[in-house]
């Protein structure tokens, strides 16, 4: 929760830096005359860099992009990550992150998948994530002991705050999941599901740090 609560108030710094910022009031400046046009660019959560210690989640997730037109970028998104509670506890739950809801085990969940970002007005942007995921049963010994899938989507809202020249760029941004496709696994892992039958997570707050070229 702790992490939850910090991870907000960074969003709402940035956030209002960015807004705070000014483009020069030279008239018929163009954006594309200041700031260099990057096509690619390189991407990840702010959780890549915090994922240390036997109860982190182990989450690593990024995003190779190419801009189609000035608005449109689409990415390929590679991501993995370590479950040891069920996805569908609400985010103000006093239950999350609580021992009391842990599996017998943890569940690996990697894959290979999509998204598709559009500005929407200066650097205000919508984004839809699309992730087929392959989702590895793990006993508390670490042992495999089973295999599903997943197919987990996310739709964020987010603010993109170039830094020098747009080189480097953080996006502070809030997602919600969803995830309509979720195979059944162990007896222990489903009977710690079937509390929490949800299959969405609302309002979490991110913020991703990328590079362009």
């Amino acid at each position: 929760m702790k992490k939850l609560i910090s991870t907000t108030l960074m969003i709402a710094v940035f956030t209002s830096v960015a807004f705070s910022q000014n483009l020069p009031t030279t008239t018929k400046v163009k954006v594309k005359d200041i700031v260099p046009d990057y096509k690619f660019s390189v991407s990840t959560t702010y959780f890549t860099f915090i994922n240390f210690g036997p109860k982190s989640i182990s989450m690593y997730e990024f995003h190779f992009g190419y801009k189609i037109t000035p608005k449109d970028r689409i990415e390929i998104k590679v991501a993995t990550w370590r479950l040891f509670e069920p996805m569908g506890i609400p985010l103000l739950d006093p239950l999350l992150q609580k021992e009391s809801e842990w599996y017998p085990g943890r569940i690996r969940e990697s894959g290979i998948g999509i998204t598709y970002q559009r500005f929407l007005w200066k650097g205000l942007f919508a984004k839809v994530e699309i992730l087929p995921l392959k989702k590895t049963y793990l006993d508390e010994n670490k042992k495999k002991i089973n295999d599903g899938f997943k197919l987990y989507t996310s739709y964020h809202l987010g603010y993109h705050i170039p830094l020098f020249k747009n080189r480097l760029f953080l996006e502070p941004q809030i997602h919600c999941n969803y995830w309509p496709i979720d195979s059944k696994g162990p007896q222990g892992f489903e009977e710690k599901e079937s509390k929490w039958k949800n299959n969405y997570f609302l309002f979490e707050p991110n913020i991703f740090i990328g590079v362009n070229f």
